[in-house]
């Protein structure tokens, strides 16, 4: 069952955030109230934003606040489709941008995306995809309320008012300036979370400058359309592959991280700096997350976890790397999103965030998991480490609990319990015995 919508105007991500994190006495009451500013000028969010804690008036705070219009980049992706119906459910109109990059079957992404616009439809009208050669290239859909030209942009604009989420796709690259250009000149968006990237650690070691191109290139290109056209309000995530194996554990976000251990993690780290550089230079508020190995059900084939149910489910045998020592802070895709959720209305210039699942698990530890999950014993195969692994990851989330309000929810059991659920689902979709 999709999520259920958020009342209009009513205790929207906003409202629930700014309550629990400085009127937790008020929470209650707050939720239950709506808004009655009914399209506050940013001027007046960004002067309240920019108080200090300990003087700015937060109990008006909800009253200022509405559901927002958010740019997506990455929206087919595994996080970036949960993170577009947490927006819907939010009540936020969501403008998606993915170009279906072939690092793995774009027919997952499309599934993905599929998912997304049934969430959409659910939380708003019935209206039909449809097209919008206007806005970007052939093949870019609309849905609720965004049906193309100016009719749809007025009913994207007051999905951004209260009237209800909605959901606009655009088939496109992010760093291409033109469509850019297009989208954001179409569109008046509040903020920004970018999520698109190549991924990928060990294909980042074989071709460098294509993750050079597209997590740092094509990364400065989005910030450069923003400062032609706004918004300067970004939530963009980075990787925990920024600290390398040199940075002792647990990581935080102050620790110098000059020395990842691959090109992916480079790009990452360079992504960071000029987010820092815009933030400083053209007054961009930027909040950048580092997620730690996140995964959950539409986890991307490549990564661990997806891979190794699949092959326990299936009785092939899966590939350690490695003693099984080495360990990961895995994070259930939902605490990611929450995070991101966080990170949305964080009232800082520019920070970094760990989003981690604040309990590392060795190989040995992880396996052994997924053999209860799936109800069956793994044929092990060892080979020897990698180039490009690192050996440990452990997320200090002590920034993260004080700025974001985060704290991760799902256990390790209960997340892969529900990753192996959505495996079987996946392998009986393509009529494999199970």
């Amino acid at each position: 069952m999709p999520p259920q919508p958020v009342p209009a105007r009513r205790g929207n991500s906003e409202i629930r955030a700014y309550a629990l994190r400085y009127m937790p006495s008020e929470r209650s009451a707050v939720e239950a109230v709506a808004v009655p500013i009914e399209n506050p000028k940013s001027k007046i969010e960004n002067a309240l934003l920019s108080l200090p804690f300990a003087v700015a008036p937060w109990p008006l705070i909800p009253y200022l606040y509405r559901p927002m219009k958010i740019l997506l980049t990455g929206v087919a992706g595994f996080v970036g489709s949960h993170a577009a119906e947490r927006l819907l459910a939010e009540g936020h109109a969501v403008t998606g941008i993915d170009n279906f990059e072939p690092y793995y079957d774009p027919a997952l992404k499309r599934r993905n995306l599929e998912a997304v616009q049934k969430t959409a439809r659910a939380l708003g009208s019935k209206t039909p995809a449809k097209k919008a050669p206007d806005l970007a290239a052939e093949g870019s859909v609309l849905l609720p309320g965004s049906e193309g030209g100016a009719a749809g942009q007025a009913g994207h604009a007051q999905a951004a008012q209260g009237a209800g989420p909605s959901f606009q796709f655009v088939e496109g690259d992010f760093g291409d300036r033109a469509l850019l250009d297009r989208v954001l000149a179409q569109n008046r968006f509040d903020a920004v979370i970018h999520l698109a990237a190549q991924a990928g650690v060990r294909p980042s070691i074989d071709d460098p400058l294509k993750y050079l191109k597209v997590n740092v290139t094509s990364l400065v290109t989005l910030l450069e359309a923003l400062r032609a056209h706004g918004p300067k309000r970004i939530v963009a995530a980075s990787s925990s592959s920024v600290y390398g194996n040199v940075t002792p554990a647990p990581f935080r976000e102050d620790a110098p991280c000059v020395q990842p251990q691959s090109p992916y993690g480079a790009s990452k780290r360079a992504g960071e700096i000029f987010l820092g550089t815009f933030a400083k230079l053209h007054g961009f508020r930027a909040v950048v997350v580092r997620p730690f190995t996140v995964y959950g059900p539409r986890q991307r084939p490549d990564m661990a976890i997806a891979a190794f149910a699949r092959k326990l489910i299936l009785g092939e045998p899966i590939t350690l790397f490695g003693d099984g020592s080495s360990a990961r802070d895995y994070t259930f895709v939902a605490d990611i999103v929450d995070g991101l959720m966080g990170a949305l209305v964080c009232p800082v210039e520019f920070g970094l965030y760990n989003l981690g699942g604040d309990h590392p698990v060795s190989l040995s530890e992880l396996v052994a998991a997924l053999e209860k999950a799936v109800g069956k014993q793994a044929v092990i195969k060892r080979e020897k480490m990698q180039a490009g692994d690192v050996e440990r990851t452990s997320a200090d989330l002590t920034r993260s609990r004080k700025d974001l309000g985060y704290s991760p929810k799902v256990s390790l059991e209960e997340g892969l319990r529900q990753t192996v659920a959505w495996v079987r689902e996946e392998l009986a979709r393509e009529g494999r015995r199970v």
